[in-house]
């Protein structure tokens, strides 16, 4: 995503919105936001439903999403939010109060582009919605082992033939390959010697073929596609 630009030619405040049923935890989280640099609380919603219609009112960049609202909650408003296409709403990240959350995997499927903890650093909070808004994805170290660990408990055969692959080239599936394994754009340079803006290319590319959001939305298919299986991480 690219940044978007001011009437003064600076790069213009990211937008962003926050959804949580409760009122002081709403509070915190626009106090901390509108402290940050280059960041702007465009508006609130206290369940789902509201998230959405805030979104089509005050169309954010990224918006801060409760998984747990009364009403609609936050995975099916992400659903909506987000089921237009890759370009065609803005990221979200997801707010829990629990590192276990039996809806982790759920919402990363939804669309979500991160996963952040409610009692998360204020320097984390910022950091998601930085990333979100530049097009990466955020994932707790926690949060990835559950990825994992679902894939792990699907049945043998459970595993999608890798037919939506067949349009990437083989420099495009090594460094899906190694996004899968975590590795920055800096890291994937190094395992094969060649520039970081060349990386970069290569995973828009990549992104723009499959009809991804972001990179955790890749991790997801190369586990889905059987490229990345659980136990091929490296220690």
């Amino acid at each position: 995503m690219n940044s978007p630009v001011s009437l003064a030619g600076g790069p213009s405040p990211i937008r962003v919105l926050v959804a949580d049923d409760q009122e002081l935890v709403r509070a915190g989280f626009c106090v901390i936001l509108e402290a940050a640099e280059g960041i702007s609380v465009v508006g609130e919603a206290s369940n789902g439903a509201d998230a959405v219609a805030a979104v089509a009112a005050q169309r954010p960049d990224v918006v801060l999403m409760d998984i747990r609202m009364p009403g609609m909650d936050g995975l099916e408003a992400t659903r909506l939010i987000t089921g237009g296409g890759p370009e065609a709403g803005p990221r979200v990240v997801m707010l829990t109060t629990f590192d276990l959350d039996d809806y982790v995997y759920e919402a990363l499927r939804s669309g979500a582009s991160g996963f952040l903890l409610k009692d998360a650093p204020r320097s984390d909070l910022i950091a998601a919605v930085r990333a979100a808004a530049a097009g990466n994805g955020l994932l707790a170290p926690s949060v990835t082992r559950l990825l994992i660990e679902a894939f792990a408990r699907r049945p043998a055969g459970a595993v999608p033939a890798p037919s939506r692959l067949a349009s990437l080239t083989a420099r495009e599936k090594d460094i899906l390959l190694l996004v899968a394994r975590g590795r920055s754009n800096a890291e994937i340079a190094r395992d094969l010697f060649v520039g970081e803006a060349t990386v970069k290319t290569h995973i828009g590319h990549l992104l723009a073929k499959l009809g991804l959001r972001d990179r955790v939305q890749a991790v997801i298919l190369a586990y889905e596609t059987g490229l990345v299986v659980p136990g091929d991480l490296p220690g």
